[in-house]
């Protein structure tokens, strides 16, 4: 009776203690976990360890049983994926971004399904089911592709954006191809039966597009009328203590609603949630959605992996693995060729443009879509397209190592080093100081910073956990986030990793040391400086790493010594130049009264600090 129920969570249990040893393993060895998931999948499937599950019962406990289920959280996985990235992008960016979206993806496609069809037919299939396979096997995997581009570092760089372009135009024309497919379905079955086509039917599989597009209008629609005030409620409990668990559940429920609202009309689960992300990269709750969401997306995708590994058939492969296997490599050539050549002819740099076409050369999830509607329609050969879903399969386990292939082919080749608009070169490498500074609360203090820093052309990005600062901030224009800088996953979703600048200037003493112990740990050559509330608050924060510290008692004292110098008619060269002089006077003592290695303060440096900002007996 216990096995019986504890079997209801076998494959959960399972996958989880594969993600608990696989992940870890494989950064270790630095290889890509994206890896370790498909052969933990091919290990724990039907054809690795269940293979000999029937002979030792025991190991029934070590393998995933319930494909089905499997399945239906790997596409929550790549929603997630998806969204993350939606959250990367904005209208205005993917305005920036089509003439490499409709353009150079768009023309991938075509290409490219034309192409494999082309070869399809020289192999003897009919129009019809070389359409289907060159429809199904143009596109890539953006659940593979991506994490691969991120664990390199490369999601920013040239070769990140193109790929991506390429990815996001195969993910809008997945329900086109199905659509496709659907009407080929029809001519064939009117050529079948001798007779010309319907046009009645042929206007009903054209008028499946209708409910897709009103579907994704009323998507956006809803998704601009709601998200914000919903994230904004959240917010406000989160900024009274009420638990950072409903920002989390408001993500899934923004994730899981969109999907499912997108197969509603037709299109993918994928494409809804990418819309609900670029919905929502448009407001102040963007980094904290991303930290987040972060872990469940890892989680998921990993189930896809899996899932991935689990439908590899080894014996299918075993039967005929030189058709399989010829299929896999060839498939991957000539994509590659065509890409390399399509992403040379939009501008692409040598090196970003064999690098794109390496890492999308491999098919893609939504090959067994196409593929299996195919089957269902009767247009392609049930035996070949079986084996052209194997070689899908075995082309997505290359994805990894033809990533680390491409970078050592333009490593080692002798090609120019370009950059591009941002300021990175082809290998994702900042060649230029153009990161932003982040300010750190976005009260009365932050803001004046803020304004400062604009009016002298710098860049700004502004984090605070209150949503009234925040929501005020972005109606002035400024670009303000909602989030607690005090999380180390919270700065890195900021881009601390490229910040020129970190300035907290929260009136909290204790949230700017917590501040300032995440970003120093995560940044030790970052230009950090922090407001402190006095002398004793100013030498912890040199203690804990600042550049600069600012007691707002002893700016108070300087600023009124030089109004005072000023109005008495001393030159004001001559009085900047003392306040400069006292100012770095009171720095070196705030430094040298830091505490030391046990916490020691020395009390001396803390008197000297008093005496210089006490006014003479008598004049009070």
């Amino acid at each position: 009776m216990g096995q019986a129920h504890g079997g209801e969570y076998r494959d959960l249990v399972v996958f989880l203690a594969a993600a608990g040893v696989v992940v870890p393993l494989f950064n270790r060895l630095k290889i890509s976990p994206v890896l370790g998931f498909l052969a933990a999948g091919v290990l724990l499937g039907p054809d690795g360890l269940g293979r000999f599950a029937q002979t030792h019962g025991w190991l029934g406990w070590l393998t995933i049983g319930d494909q089905a289920q499997i399945r239906q959280l790997s596409e929550l996985g790549v929603a997630f994926l998806l969204f993350m990235i939606g959250l990367e992008l904005s209208w205005e960016r993917l305005k920036a971004m089509r003439r490499m979206v409709f353009g150079l993806g768009m023309l991938q496609i075509a290409v490219c399904a034309v192409a494999i069809a082309v070869v399809f037919m020289v192999l003897g299939q009919p129009l019809a089911g070389a359409a289907v396979l060159g429809m199904g096997l143009a596109l890539s995997s953006t659940a593979v592709v991506m994490p691969v581009l991120a664990a390199q570092g490369r999601i920013n760089s040239e070769t990140g954006r193109a790929s991506f372009a390429v990815l996001l135009a195969q993910d809008v024309a997945v329900a086109p191809i199905l659509i496709t497919v659907t009407v080929l379905a029809t001519l064939a079955q009117s050529a079948a039966s001798g007779g010309a086509v319907e046009p009645a039917a042929l206007g009903r599989a054209l008028f499946t597009l209708l409910p897709a597009a009103g579907g994704l209008f009323l998507m956006v629609l809803l998704g601009r009328l709601v998200l914000r005030p919903m994230f904004r409620s959240v917010a406000r409990a989160q900024h009274r203590g009420e638990g950072r668990e409903l920002f989390v559940a408001a993500c899934l429920l923004v994730v899981v609603v969109a999907g499912l609202g997108a197969q509603a009309v037709g299109l993918s689960m994928s494409l809804g949630a990418l819309v609900a992300g670029v919905l929502l990269a448009e407001t102040e709750f963007r980094r904290e959605v991303e930290v987040a969401i972060d872990p469940f997306k890892g989680l998921l995708l990993g189930v896809f992996f899996i899932g991935v590994g689990i439908g590899l058939d080894l014996d299918a492969v075993a039967a005929d693995p030189w058709t399989v296997l010829g299929l896999a490599g060839g498939l991957i050539l000539l994509k590659a060729l065509i890409i390399f050549i399509l992403a040379r002819a939009w501008g692409l740099a040598a090196r970003s443009a064999i690098e794109t076409a390496l890492v999308l050369g491999p098919a893609g999830e939504f090959a067994f879509v196409v593929l299996s509607t195919g089957l269902v329609e009767g247009l392609a050969d049930p035996d070949l397209t079986r084996k052209a879903m194997l070689a899908a399969t075995l082309s997505m386990f290359a994805v990894p190592p033809l990533a680390v292939l491409a970078r050592v082919l333009t490593q080692g080749a002798a090609l120019p080093l370009e950059t591009d608009a941002e300021g990175l070169s082809p290998n994702g490498a900042v060649l230029a100081p153009d990161g932003a500074v982040l300010v750190v609360g976005f009260g009365r203090v932050g803001r004046l910073v803020g304004e400062l820093l604009a009016e002298h052309d710098q860049r700004f990005i502004a984090l605070d956990a209150d949503p009234a600062s925040v929501r005020s901030g972005r109606a002035e224009g400024f670009e303000v986030y909602f989030g607690d800088a005090a999380r180390p996953e919270m700065l890195n979703a900021c881009g601390l990793e490229s910040a020129r600048a970190l300035i907290v200037t929260m009136d909290s003493p204790t949230k700017v040391d917590e501040v300032v112990k995440a970003a120093r740990a995560l940044r030790p050559d970052l230009i950090l400086i922090a407001r402190a509330r006095d002398d004793r608050h100013a030498a912890r924060l040199y203690a804990l790493g600042v550049t600069d510290a600012v007691p707002e008692t002893t700016e108070a004292s300087l600023q009124l010594a030089e109004n005072t110098l000023v109005d008495l008619g001393v030159p004001m060269g001559l009085v900047l130049a003392s306040i400069h002089e006292r100012r770095d006077g009171f720095r070196r003592t705030f430094q040298a009264a830091a505490p030391d290695d046990r916490g020691a303060r020395p009390a001396r440096a803390f008197r000297s600090v008093r005496s210089a900002l006490s006014p003479p007996t008598g004049n009070t």
